[in-house]
């Protein structure tokens, strides 16, 4: 079973690439969604975060509070590390799940999609391959604003709590440029790099 890593910075459109490689047959074990889920209401993250950042930090319908931990995670990178060293954990160990769980299936891909992989020694560690989908940081911003209600300047700082541009793509093994072309051209590209490894 091949293990492709797939990153690339907010707004680059991993979660498009990610899609065409599940269409083509490979499993994939989106990071995001699992921290999403460890910290939505009942989530295993809930009761570590109230207890090192309050009260506040939970919705009162019992959910991680993201807008206000975003602020103070992107002022205080010691509030940062410290929300990281909670749900990260959580979301290796369910990573970790799922891929077994594809082993066992018979799976003959699974892409790892992460965000924050090239940061991650432990995450390099567990793929075979990166996969950096890249383009422009205007591109990014631009993205980011038709999607979402975050502010210029709120995506400007995630962008800048993220790898460097150009050392996400020296960790590359393969870069899929996202910018200035149509969604079938980008099917064209996955669809490419996919049968490099086997799909």
């Amino acid at each position: 079973m091949v293990r492709l890593g797939l990153t690339g910075g907010i707004g680059s459109g991993k979660t498009t690439v990610a899609g065409y490689f599940r269409v083509l047959g490979a499993v994939v074990i989106d990071a995001d969604a699992i921290s999403r889920q460890v910290t939505a209401a009942g989530g295993q993250a809930i009761a570590p975060i109230r207890a090192s950042f309050g009260a506040d930090s939970i919705t009162a319908e019992g959910a991680l509070d993201r807008a206000r931990m975003r602020q103070v995670s992107f002022s205080d990178a010691q509030a940062r590390a410290r929300l990281e060293a909670i749900i990260h954990p959580l979301v290796a160990q369910e990573s970790a799940r799922l891929e077994s769980e594809a082993q066992a299936g018979g799976a003959r891909c699974v892409v790892f999609d992460v965000p924050l992989l090239v940061e991650s020694r432990r995450w390099r560690q567990r793929v075979d391959h990166v996969i950096v989908v890249d383009c422009p940081h205007e591109v990014q911003i631009d993205r980011v604003m038709a999607r979402s209600a975050l502010a210029h300047d709120d995506i400007r700082k995630i962008i800048a709590s993220q790898v460097p541009r150009l050392h996400r793509l020296r960790a590359a093994d393969v870069v899929i440029f996202n910018a200035e072309i149509s969604m079938e051209q980008v099917a064209l590209e996955v669809g490419q790099v996919a049968g490099r490894f086997g799909l």
